[in-house]
């Protein structure tokens, strides 16, 4: 159909030209623009997901600028660290030289104690003067803030490394502990109180002691009177008994009673209680003379009886005479007994001289023979008493009388002699001696035969262990010859006492030394042993003998070197490592000892390490360290030795704190404290840095020890804070960087792929339309064209 008011053709053109006109303007914003998405209509959905891209990335880009930061805050701290590391490293180099005190003068060590006060001012600045565009770093500013709770004062040192402390800016740290740290601990008993070794003595006789004696004699003054048996008659009736006693030297009378047996009695004769021979018969009946004779005869009580008549009663008739007498028991010999004072020695004659008639009896001393002599008339019949009465009064003798001889004359007494005095002598005594202490038991000490001319001579017995004497008992041996013997003997000494200095006829006395006493307590056999500790080892050779006290000091003299001190506990001894858990030790290592020694095969062990939970998980432990690493929380704590009771804090705030992530919240922050490193803060158990100063308890003049002590603590104080920062800047920053990075890198690959244009594509896009442009209008300006081809029918 053909039309005019209407060119549909046209309109289909127009419609069609403005569509490529369209895709021909989409084309060409794109590749001038470089994205696909250059409004909301290009892709509603794809541009929510690009800007949310979009804002992701600009959040990385940001953490990856606040990781940078960071690490370059770390960099800065660590290298201000490392002046201090340098300037302690220089401060223990002379705190070690000044402990060469023997080689060192006064003015030297003067010197380092300056350069110590130096480096500890340069120490200070540094701690000070280290920021960070403005901000201090090792001043302690960045330290983590702690409140104490529940028996904080438990917990003796604490350095927070990391936490988070969340929305609520503050985290409650809780300590459990199940089992406290242990030293490692060996105990050696048997160290008994120390007895001082006694050696073994004894005193051996070798003769009897010798009281002083006197020089006595008897002397025979009259000969001995004979004995006499008693005798008697009887009486009874018409007939006289005689009784005779069988046996001479019964003294003074005896009596012959008659007793009543009564009637029908049997006769009976018997001495009785009274000494009495008594004879029992019928007095009324009567008794024949014949049968008492007969029965005393026959009875052999010690008479005979004779005379009876054969047929003589008595017939209750009384006897008369009825004593025996004339008995008298044999007489001795009258002699005088003399005795000189003690001590004269030699023989004191005594000589009688007769004095002629009417002559006194006298006694004096011959002032040349030194004899006793006696006077007395020899006819005349003197009396034994005059004649002791006169020796007895002479100086330094007495005399005494006995016998029954009380007179004599016509003949002189025997002559005589005083013999047996003697001084006052001492036992010839050896006291023997051990030469050393300690000889268990007795030592015999016997004495042997050895037959005539042999040899005085001493040895020990190779089976019994005795001393054995050997000389010849008959001779007279000199005592200091066998003193002499004894004392050559190896181990023993011998010396000579008493005033007897010769035996014969008998051995001297066997005897034994005793007395010996071990050397005990303490240290019982010679040892060698070393003892390994934490620190080092040491040998120590120890005596026989050496107190407890005295091992005891010895350990410790050197507990610096060995890391285990001693102490003394009742009979036993402790040691122990001054360090805590299974990396302390106590080994003692026996090298030689005597059998039955202290020390034995001797022992090793090591300590235990604390057990404790922070917040419930449980912590890592040396010793009485503890420490804990989580997402949220890193510290190490050091916990009072030998504590079991609970103990919390509080992290209130504090420590630096770094936006690592590009939201922000707490698990994507990290929160680490930096310490300061003054003077007065480095150092530890030993004591801090800013004693080693002039004046200081710890100065280089004062207490090299301490000072080198608490340098060591400082040092390592210091190494390990360049450890922790090192750290978390290798496994936080520089990782957190290369996972950023990533992130980012992938981020914007998506975004691209949602946003930007794909300009291959786009160029055949922008290409199609302008054709289809192109073609549209040629196409529209023909059917423009059409209503005028119209007009020609009009014509």
């Amino acid at each position: 159909m053909t039309r005019i008011n209407t060119n549909v053709s046209s309109l289909v053109a127009q419609n069609r030209l403005n569509q490529s006109n369209n895709d021909l303007q989409t084309a060409l914003t794109r590749l001038s623009t470089g994205l696909r998405i250059n409004s909301g209509k290009d892709d509603p959905a794809g541009l929510i997901a690009s800007e949310a891209l979009r804002s992701e990335i600009t959040g990385m880009n940001k953490a990856i600028s606040n990781t940078n930061r960071a690490n370059q805050i770390i960099t800065t701290a660590d290298s201000a660290l490392g002046q201090v590391s340098s300037l302690l490293s220089d401060v223990r180099g002379l705190v070690v030289e000044a402990a060469n005190t023997g080689a060192l003068s006064a003015d030297e060590i003067a010197a380092n104690q300056l350069q110590v006060d130096s480096s500890l001012e340069a120490i200070n600045r540094i701690a000070q003067t280290t920021t960070f565009q403005g901000r201090k770093l090792l001043d302690g500013g960045l330290d983590f803030i702690t409140k104490g709770g529940t028996n904080a004062a438990n917990i003796k040192t604490m350095q927070i490394d990391q936490a988070n402390l969340g929305a609520t800016g503050s985290v409650d740290v809780q300590i459990d502990i199940q089992a406290a740290a242990t030293q490692a601990a060996v105990d050696v008993g048997g160290f008994e109180a120390n007895v001082t070794g006694v050696a073994s003595t004894g005193d051996i006789a070798i003769g009897a002691d010798a009281g002083a004696t006197a020089a006595t004699a008897t002397l025979t003054i009259a000969a001995a009177p004979p004995a006499t048996a008693a005798s008697g008659t009887v009486s009874i009736g018409a007939d006289t008994l005689t009784f005779d006693a069988d046996a001479a030297g019964l003294a003074g009378n005896i009596d012959v009673v008659f007793t009543d047996a009564g009637g029908g009695g049997t006769t009976a004769a018997s001495i009785n209680g009274s000494g009495q021979l008594e004879i029992a018969y019928d007095v009324t009946a009567g008794e024949s003379t014949a049968n008492i004779q007969s029965v005393v005869n026959t009875a052999a009580l010690g008479f005979t009886v004779s005379g009876a008549g054969a047929a003589s009663t008595t017939g209750g008739v009384a006897a008369t005479g009825t004593t025996l007498s004339g008995g008298a028991d044999i007489g001795t010999a009258t002699t005088i007994d003399i005795t000189a004072a003690d001590g004269a020695a030699g023989n004191v004659a005594v000589t009688f001289l007769d004095a002629g008639a009417s002559g006194a009896t006298t006694a004096a001393i011959n002032a040349t023979t030194g004899a006793i002599e006696v006077s007395y008339d020899f006819a005349a019949a003197t009396a034994a008493s005059a004649i002791q009465t006169a020796i007895d009064g002479l100086t330094d003798f007495s005399a005494t009388l006995t016998g029954t001889g009380s007179t004599t004359g016509g003949t002189p007494a025997t002559d005589g002699a005083l013999t047996g005095g003697a001084d006052t002598t001492t036992a010839a005594t050896i006291s023997v001696t051990a030469d050393d202490t300690g000889v268990a038991g007795d030592v015999a000490v016997t004495f042997v035969d050895g037959g005539a001319s042999s040899a005085t001579s001493a040895a020990i017995n190779s089976t019994t262990g005795a001393i054995e004497v050997t000389y010849d008992f008959a001779a007279a041996t000199a005592a200091a010859d066998i003193q002499t013997a004894i004392d050559g003997l190896d181990g023993f000494s011998a010396t000579l006492t008493g005033s007897g200095n010769t035996i014969a006829g008998t051995g001297a006395t066997d005897g034994a030394l005793a007395g010996g006493v071990d050397t005990s307590g303490g240290v019982k056999e010679d040892a060698v042993f070393e003892l390994a500790g934490t620190n080092g080892s040491e040998v120590f050779n120890v005596s026989k003998g050496t107190s407890l006290d005295q091992l005891v000091a010895q350990i410790n003299l050197v507990s610096d070197a060995t890391g285990i001190t001693a102490a003394a506990d009742g009979e036993d001894l402790q040691l122990r490592s001054s360090a805590y858990g299974s990396d302390s030790l106590v080994d003692l290592r026996v090298i030689s000892e005597g059998t039955g020694g202290n020390f034995g095969a001797g022992a090793r062990e090591v300590g235990t390490d604390v057990k404790a939970t922070i917040n419930g998980r449980e912590a890592n432990s040396t010793g009485n360290q503890i420490s804990l690493n989580t997402a949220t929380l890193d510290l190490s704590l050091e916990l009072a030795a030998d504590q079991t009771d609970s103990s919390s804090f509080t992290i209130t705030g504090g420590g630096a704190l770094f936006q690592l992530g590009a939201d922000v919240v707490s698990n994507q922050q990290a929160r680490i404290g930096i310490g300061s490193v003054s003077a007065a803060r480095l150092g530890g158990s030993a004591g801090k840095l800013f004693q080693l100063g002039s004046g200081g308890s710890a100065s280089l003049s004062t207490d090299p020890n301490q000072a080198a002590e608490i340098v060591t603590e400082a040092i390592n104080q210091v190494t390990s804070l360049r450890g922790r920062l090192g750290a978390f800047q290798a496994t936080t920053l520089e990782s957190n960087m290369v996972s950023l990075k990533d992130t980012v890198a992938n981020l914007q690959e998506a975004e691209s792929s949602i946003r930007d244009a794909d300009f291959a594509q786009e160029s055949a896009a922008l290409t199609r339309a302008q054709i289809l442009v192109q073609s549209g209008t040629n196409v529209l300006s023909m059917a423009n064209q059409n209503p005028q081809n119209v007009l020609s029918l009009l014509r």
